[in-house]
């Protein structure tokens, strides 16, 4: 049996439906806050990571362990260590963990201290792990569904500065990977997308996508900064916009790991905007003619 926390999120929820579809037993842990979308194959548990006692009920059964942090968990909440002595105590023996490419391009950073304490807990651990360092996400424009569908301008800081934005779905399936199949203990895997993109041609792809135009205008870093509080603690802000806006060379590398693991090339954003065009509006007929 595996346990995937997050599941209600852009890589839990994939990962819930990969995981059933190929026979496993699955566990999908949420807080219960958004609606819950699994197989029914699959079993819904409710808990926070902030809470052992909680979590520890959550992955009671389970062999192996999907794990995401995610907002104020970025920054605050039980010591790693005590938190994977919690799970191994349930019988968890592999844990596969979302970290950041951030992690290892900005190891200085605030943001990522916790992120690190976790990679570092694990390599002490006697648990079977693997580590999966993504860049920035092609979900993190969902953000733009609102202003998309009201035909207000998207906003997005640093417009024409490009970087390998991955698809959810393939960080999903190397999780995936990982979690049911031998070989990938103490590997630690950047993840990627194919090329460089920039907002303005996220923008235009997505354009293209829908099959009508959308209008797009260069924010400013405080104005995106005060938008990102709303969801993420401000040091995970301040180093999220750090790399938006001033990249080192090794965040604009395409990492070749996704194809090393999956056997395929990774997803581009341009097909991860047409598998997701519905989430924006209405769809024109001309969209499938792009």
């Amino acid at each position: 049996m595996i346990a995937v926390t997050g599941a209600t999120g852009n890589i839990g929820n994939p990962l819930v439906h990969t995981l059933a579809a190929a026979g496993e037993q699955v566990i999908a842990i949420s807080r219960g806050e958004r609606p819950v979308d699994i197989p029914a194959t699959a079993t819904h548990r409710r808990a926070d990571l902030g809470n052992l006692d909680d979590l520890a009920a959550a992955v009671s059964g389970a062999r192996a362990l999907f794990l995401l942090i995610t907002g104020p968990q970025l920054t605050t909440g039980p010591e790693p260590h005590r938190l994977l002595e919690t799970v191994a105590t349930q019988g968890i023996r592999r844990v596969v963990f979302i970290s950041s490419q951030g992690a290892a391009t900005r190891p200085g950073s605030d943001g990522y201290a916790r992120t690190l304490d976790f990679e570092k807990a694990l390599a002490a651990s006697d648990l079977e792990w693997t580590v999966l360092r993504p860049s920035g996400f092609a979900a993190n424009t969902f953000a733009w569904i609102e202003p998309i569908r009201t035909g207000r301008p998207v906003t997005a800081p640093f417009a024409d500065i490009g970087l390998p934005t991955v698809d959810p779905a393939d960080i999903a399936a190397v999780a995936a990977t990982a979690l049911r199949e031998d070989g990938h203990h103490s590997r630690t895997y950047t993840l990627t997308g194919p090329a460089l993109i920039t907002p303005r041609q996220q923008v235009q792809d997505l354009s293209a996508a829908l099959g009508h135009p959308i209008p797009f205008e260069e924010a400013t870093r405080e104005e995106a900064f005060t938008n990102m509080i709303r969801f993420m603690p401000a040091p995970v802000a301040e180093h999220t916009l750090d790399i938006l806006g001033s990249p080192v060379p090794a965040e604009q590398e395409i990492s070749p790991d996704i194809e090393a693991v999956l056997g395929r090339p990774a997803g581009s954003y341009r097909e991860w905007a047409v598998r997701n065009a519905a989430a924006f509006g209405p769809v024109s007929t001309a969209a499938g003619r792009v």
